[in-house]
């Protein structure tokens, strides 16, 4: 549930599916955000991954906008939001929870179902825990709660660096800041890969490149080992909860795999289960697709 508050923060008031942009002030930073649909209508939370930001969004808000208020905001350290120097802001995915509820307070969201990928799964689970009667329901797409399905070839470098935090083991990492790993993530895995934009990757890695992002990067890594630790939680929040799950989730990540999306029938009563002929970033050449996977489960599960 959303109620909207004159001079609250700075939108306009959108009430067809065209896609508008809003920044708004929240636990010291400044929030860049994209937004669509009725004001009144239910709420759709979008949280994007790594190295992208709201605009992986940029087909799907428009498709769902016609039924929901759809709101897509920039993580810190992603996208287009500001984080001041003054505000010493650590980059963890605690504090990333942490902001997205100032955020939604800022915005005065009450009630909302959430789309989790990559770095927004752990971000919006972590919110999940400490607001479970916020979540009307949960969209995963390629967004991992479980061991199964962290795939080896992406995450055992990483996974070395976790027990070492080791300069050398760090910076082994570097390449998967690079142009190369940026557009891999988008066509590694699709069917058409000729299809994907290349502004997509393009604009992630613009923004990586800017001064100390990479470093920042690596920091946030590191810290995803804390997510693995609490991945119990997530699944008992799953089972205590009753919250419905549907996964929308790429067959040929390499990142996050099949059995991550699988696992989730252990713990989730109402799972529904979709797998996409896509890679990483399967919303990518498959947004209606998605879109009306979504809209069918909400209206499933309509409160």
């Amino acid at each position: 549930m959303l109620r909207d508050t004159p001079g609250k923060a700075q939108r306009n008031t959108q009430t067809m599916n065209t896609t508008a942009i809003g920044n708004v002030s929240a636990d010291g930073i400044n929030i860049f955000y994209r937004y669509a649909g009725p004001p009144d209508a239910p709420v759709i939370l979008l949280l994007h991954g790594f190295p992208a930001s709201s605009f992986m969004f940029r087909n799907l808000i428009p498709l769902l906008a016609l039924s929901y208020h759809v709101i897509a905001p920039d993580l810190p350290g992603f996208g287009f939001t500001q984080v001041p120097s003054e505000r010493n802001y650590q980059y963890t995915f605690a504090n990333f929870a942490k902001t997205t509820e100032a955020f939604l307070d800022a915005l005065h969201i009450e009630q909302f179902a959430v789309y989790i990928f990559d770095y927004g799964a752990p971000t919006g689970l972590r919110v999940a825990l400490d607001r479970p009667d916020a979540i009307t329901a949960i969209i995963s797409q390629n967004g991992n709660a479980y061991v199964e399905g962290l795939g080896a070839s992406f995450w055992a470098p990483v996974e070395r660096y976790w027990a070492s935090n080791s300069t050398a083991d760090r910076d082994a990492l570097r390449p998967a800041l690079t142009f190369n790993a940026t557009r891999g993530q988008y066509v590694d895995g699709s069917p058409h890969p000729d299809k994907i934009p290349p502004e997509t990757y393009h604009l992630d890695q613009a923004l990586l490149e800017r001064p100390g992002n990479k470093d920042l990067q690596l920091d946030i890594l590191y810290d995803y080992r804390t997510n693995v630790a609490l991945y119990p939680q997530f699944q008992a929040y799953f089972r205590d909860s009753g919250v419905p799950v549907l996964a929308a989730w790429g067959r040929n990540d390499a990142i996050f795999v099949p059995p991550g999306a699988e696992a989730f029938a252990r713990d989730v009563k109402d799972f529904e289960l979709h797998f996409l002929d896509a890679g990483h970033f399967a919303l990518e050449t498959n947004e209606v697709e998605v879109a009306g996977l979504i809209d069918a489960f909400l209206k499933k599960h309509k409160k």
